[in-house]
């Protein structure tokens, strides 16, 4: 195994430790090889290969791919992600949301592919990813929608408790209750004016020009093989993924 081709620096690795399960000072086992897992996972999400691949330096993959889905199950990547990301910069926000082709081996889920945040649009099987950056361009939250679902489904999860100075979005997302939302907030709504509404809004263009951030975010954690593309059979898994990728581009 190539250890250049290792993401987990030791610049990285004292961000993250901190944060994992099996300390010393934690209940239980303490954990001899969670940088190594870390690498796994990380393999496996930069690559989009099925577990069954793991070179095997990284030890046995079904011990592995258990280990993920109970990190998985309880919210640790969450966590980890929501620890190493620091206090976000609310000046302004961010909302806008991107589709993923889901691999043909990722249905099959318990529930069937529309309760897995699976669904149909014109690229096949699809998922969608609602997600709020801050004016620096730095992930907030985000969640999963069938491909076929509209962004504004996803608005009223991630704005919940959050407070901005105010939100920015394409056309999309003018909708009346948001603007009104907004308003009662005292929020300002940088989002242009859908061409069929009767009475066009006026919006500040220059600040607009920064909606580019959100769409930045998209591309850099698309660099990672399995978030370009989900191959992933559940939300729960494919949602740790994120959170994993999405903790590793905080911590560097």
């Amino acid at each position: 195994m190539n250890e250049q081709r290792f993401v987990v620096t030791d610049h990285v690795w004292q961000r993250l430790e901190p944060h994992l399960p099996g300390k010393a000072s934690d209940a239980g086992a303490t954990a001899k090889d969670n940088r190594l897992f870390l690498e796994a996972v990380f393999w496996r999400v930069r690559t989009g290969s099925p577990w069954r691949d793991l070179p095997p330096a990284f030890g046995n993959w079904n011990s592995q791919f258990r280990r993920f889905r109970r990190w998985a199950k309880v919210g640790i990547f969450e966590s980890l992600f929501n620890a190493v990301s620091g206090e976000p910069d609310l000046e302004y926000a961010l909302i806008d949301g991107t589709i993923v082709q889901v691999h043909q081996k990722a249905t099959g889920a318990k529930g069937g592919p529309q309760s897995q945040a699976i669904g149909h649009s014109r690229g096949g099987l699809t998922t969608k990813i609602v997600a709020l950056v801050d004016a620096l361009g730095n992930l907030v939250r985000f969640l999963l929608l069938p491909g076929q679902a509209h962004d504004m489904k996803g608005v009223a999860p991630l704005i919940r408790g959050v407070s901005f100075g105010a939100l920015m979005a394409d056309k999309a997302f003018d909708a009346n209750w948001l603007l009104q939302e907004l308003d009662e907030r005292g929020a300002s709504a940088v989002i242009p004016p859908k061409s069929n509404r009767k009475q066009q809004r006026v919006y500040d263009k220059e600040a607009y020009k920064w909606r580019h951030l959100v769409e930045n975010y998209f591309a850099k954690i698309k660099e990672f093989r399995g978030i370009a593309t989900r191959y992933d059979k559940t939300d729960c898994s494919y949602t740790a993924s994120w959170n994993l990728a999405a903790a590793l581009i905080a911590s560097r």
